[in-house]
C-alpha cells in the first residue's frame, strides 16, 4: 500500500508530532509498561468494594496511550499482558484464599493472555481512522472471547461490572454488558486521544487539529449523553402496577473454610431458625407477611427429597411463616451425579417446582481434565462432579395473590449474560440469586458478585433478591440501587415489597446480537489492516494514531525481512 492509499483514510490534520511524542525511540518500552501497570491497578480500584467507577475510565485512557503510536504487535501483546497481570492479580486473590496461591496466580496469568490478545488487536485496528472506536470494539470483542472460552469462559472483571455506582449504568438497559463496557472504553480512549491531539498541537505546533479534536469530543460524549437520556426510564421501573412481598433469609454458617459440607445440618438449622423468627415477627405484627421466602444456595445440603428430617424441618418453617420457601439444596440424580438445585417448598405440599443450575462452575462443581489438573493441587480432588441442569430458567412460585414467575441465576451463573436473559425470556417478573460465598471467607468476592446482580437488575428491568448463606444478601431495585443489605457472617432477614414487571428491556430483546455485531466488525477491521500488509515498527512511519499522515520514510510490511508485525 503506498502513501497515497494511507492518506486517503486519514483526517486532514498532521499526526507527525504525535508520532515523535508517543512512538518509537521517544517512548521507551518501560514507559508503556509503566502506563499498563497503572492502568491495570486503576481498573482494579473501580471494582467493589472500592467502587471508584471513574477509575475504569482512567484505566482505559492510560491503556490507550500505552498502545498508541507506532508500535509492533508483539510489544502491544506484552503491554496488554502486563496490564492483565496488574488488574487480575489484585482482583482475584479470593480464588486462593483456602487453596493456596497457585490457582489464583494461574488464573490471573491465563486471563492476562486474553489481555495480551487485546493488545495485539488494538495495535492493529487503531491504525484505522478513529482509533478510540477501534480500541473500544477490540476491548469488547476480547471480553466476549474470555467470557466464552475455555471451559465456558470467565466473565469476572468485565469493565461493565465496575459501573454499578457510575452514570453509565443506565446503558445496560439498551445494550447490556457489552454496551456498557464499550462506553467505558470509548470514553477513556476518546479523552486520552483528545489530550494527545491538543498537547501535541501546543507543544510541537503543526496544522489544524480541529477535526480530530471535535471527533474525540463527540466520541467521549456519546455514552454519557445516552446514559442521561435513559436514566428516567430506569428509575420509573422501581414502580409497577403489581408487586410482591419477599423475604431473604441469611442463616450464616458455623465456621469458615472449605469443609462447608461438613456443616450441613447446622446450616439448615440456622436457616430454619431465622425463618421461624420471621414467622414470629409476622404474627406479632412487626414484619410484613411474605409472599415467598428466599433461602440461599446450599441452605440445605441435606436433600429434603431423600431425608425425612430435613423435609420436616423445611415443611414446619414454611407452614409457620405462611409462605413457600425457595430452598437451595443438592439433589442426587439417577446417574449418580448431583445437581445444584432450588426447590419451591410449599408447606405440607412439599416441592412444587424445581430449578437445576444450568451453568456449573469449573474447578468447583466439576473438574475439567481431572487427571491433568490433579497433578498440580491436592485440592483438585475436592471438586464435584455436578450435572448441568436443563429446562426453563424461571420457576412458578405460588403466592397469596397468585403465582409469580421467579427467574433463577445461582451464584456463578449471574456473571453470564445468558443466564438472567434466559430467565426473563422464560417469563420471570423478578430475579433471584441464591449464592454460597462461605468458602471464600471475608474477601472481595461477595461484593464483586453483588455488583453483577445490581447490573442485571438494570439490564432487564427486574428487581433482584440475593440470598447468601453468610453474606452479602441484598434486595435490589430495578434501577440497580440496593434497598436492603446484610453484613457478612451474621444471621439476617431482609424483607421488602418489590415491583413485578412483564415488559422486556431493549437489552433483553436484543440479547447477544450487539456483542456479536461488535465482534464481527472488529474482525472485519483486523482483516482490512492485515490485507494492507502493514509492518508495525518502532521506527518512523507514514501512519500514526488515527490513520493520519506521519513522518515520511515509513515502510510497509516486508516479507523479505520476515517481519510480520
Amino acid at each position: 500500500m503506498d502513501s497515497s492509499d494511507t492518506r486517503a483514510d486519514a483526517p486532514e490534520h498532521s499526526n507527525r508530532p504525535w508520532s515523535r511524542l508517543a512512538g518509537g525511540r521517544w517512548t521507551p518500552f518501560l514507559v508503556r509498561a509503566a502506563l499498563a501497570i497503572v492502568a491495570g491497578v486503576a481498573m482494579w480500584s473501580a471494582f467493589p468494594p472500592r467502587n471508584w467507577w471513574f477509575m475504569a475510565v482512567i484505566s482505559m485512557g492510560l491503556l490507550f496511550l500505552a498502545l498508541s503510536g507506532p508500535i509492533r504487535a508483539r510489544v502491544g501483546a506484552l503491554v496488554g499482558f502486563i496490564y492483565g497481570l496488574a488488574f487480575y492479580i489484585p482482583l482475584l486473590p479470593w480464588i486462593g484464599v483456602y487453596v493456596g496461591p497457585l490457582p489464583w496466580i494461574a488464573l490471573s496469568v491465563v486471563l492476562a493472555v486474553f489481555s495480551a490478545l487485546f493488545g495485539v488487536c488494538a495495535v492493529w485496528t487503531m491504525r484505522l481512522p478513529c482509533p478510540p472506536l477501534w480500541f473500544a470494539l477490540s476491548w469488547v470483542s476480547v471480553e466476549a472471547l474470555r467470557s466464552s472460552v475455555p471451559f465456558g469462559g470467565f466473565p469476572w472483571g468485565r469493565a461493565a461490572f465496575s459501573q454499578v455506582d457510575g452514570p453509565l449504568l443506565p446503558l445496560a438497559s439498551i445494550l447490556g454488558a457489552p454496551g456498557v463496557s464499550a462506553a467505558v472504553a470509548l470514553l477513556g480512549a476518546s479523552i486520552a486521544w483528545l489530550v494527545v491531539v491538543l498537547v501535541t498541537r501546543v507543544v510541537n505546533g503543526g496544522g489544524s487539529v480541529a477535526r480530530a479534536a471535535a471527533l474525540a469530543v463527540v466520541l467521549a460524549l456519546v455514552g454519557p449523553i445516552a446514559a442521561i437520556a435513559l436514566t428516567p426510564d430506569t428509575l420509573d421501573r422501581n414502580v409497577a402496577s403489581s408487586s410482591v412481598q419477599v423475604a431473604a433469609v441469611q442463616g450464616n454458617v458455623p465456621r469458615l473454610g472449605l469443609d462447608f459440607n461438613a456443616q450441613r445440618r447446622a446450616v439448615l438449622d440456622n436457616h430454619v431458625r431465622e425463618t421461624m423468627r420471621l414467622a414470629d415477627a409476622v404474627r406479632a405484627g412487626t414484619a410484613e407477611q411474605p409472599d415467598f421466602v428466599a433461602w440461599p444456595e446450599n441452605a440445605s445440603d441435606i436433600s429434603p427429597l431423600t431425608n425425612a428430617d430435613a423435609a420436616q424441618e423445611i415443611t414446619d418453617a414454611s407452614i409457620s411463616v405462611g409462605a413457600p420457601i425457595l430452598v437451595g439444596t443438592l439433589v442426587m440424580n439417577s446417574d449418580g451425579r448431583p445437581t445444584n438445585s432450588v426447590l419451591v417448598w410449599d408447606g405440607a405440599k412439599g416441592p412444587v417446582a424445581r430449578y437445576d443450575k444450568h451453568i456449573v462452575q469449573p474447578f468447583g462443581e466439576y473438574l475439567p481434565w481431572r487427571s491433568f489438573f490433579s497433578m498440580f493441587s491436592s485440592y483438585a480432588s475436592m471438586a464435584g462432579n455436578f450435572r448441568p441442569g436443563t429446562g426453563p430458567s424461571a420457576i412458578t412460585v405460588p403466592g397469596r395473590s397468585g403465582n409469580v414467575e421467579v427467574g433463577v441465576s445461582t451464584c456463578w451463573e449471574i456473571a453470564f449474560d445468558r443466564s438472567a436473559r434466559a430467565a426473563v425470556d422464560d417469563g420471570a417478573r423478578i430475579l433471584y440469586v441464591p449464592t454460597n460465598n462461605a468458602t471464600f471467607g471475608r474477601t472481595d468476592m461477595t461484593y464483586q458478585q453483588l455488583a453483577m446482580s445490581q447490573f442485571r437488575a438494570v439490564e432487564h428491568g427486574r428487581a433482584v433478591v440475593v440470598a447468601a448463606t453468610s453474606g452479602v444478601s441484598a434486595i435490589i431495585e430495578p434501577d440497580g440501587s440496593i434497598s436492603h443489605e446484610s453484613g457478612v457472617f451474621t444471621p439476617a432477614v431482609l424483607s421488602d415489597r418489590l415491583p413485578l414487571h412483564s415488559a422486556k428491556t431493549v437489552a433483553t430483546v436484543l440479547g447477544a446480537w450487539p456483542q456479536w455485531i461488535i465482534v464481527v466488525v472488529t474482525v472485519g477491521g483486523l482483516l482490512v489492516v492485515l490485507s494492507r500488509r502493514y509492518r508495525f515498527t518502532l521506527g518512523p512511519r507514514k501512519v500514526g494514531v488515527g490513520g493520519t499522515p506521519a513522518a515520511q520514510g515509513d515502510v510497509r510490511e516486508s516479507e523479505e525481512r520476515g517481519d510480520n508485525g
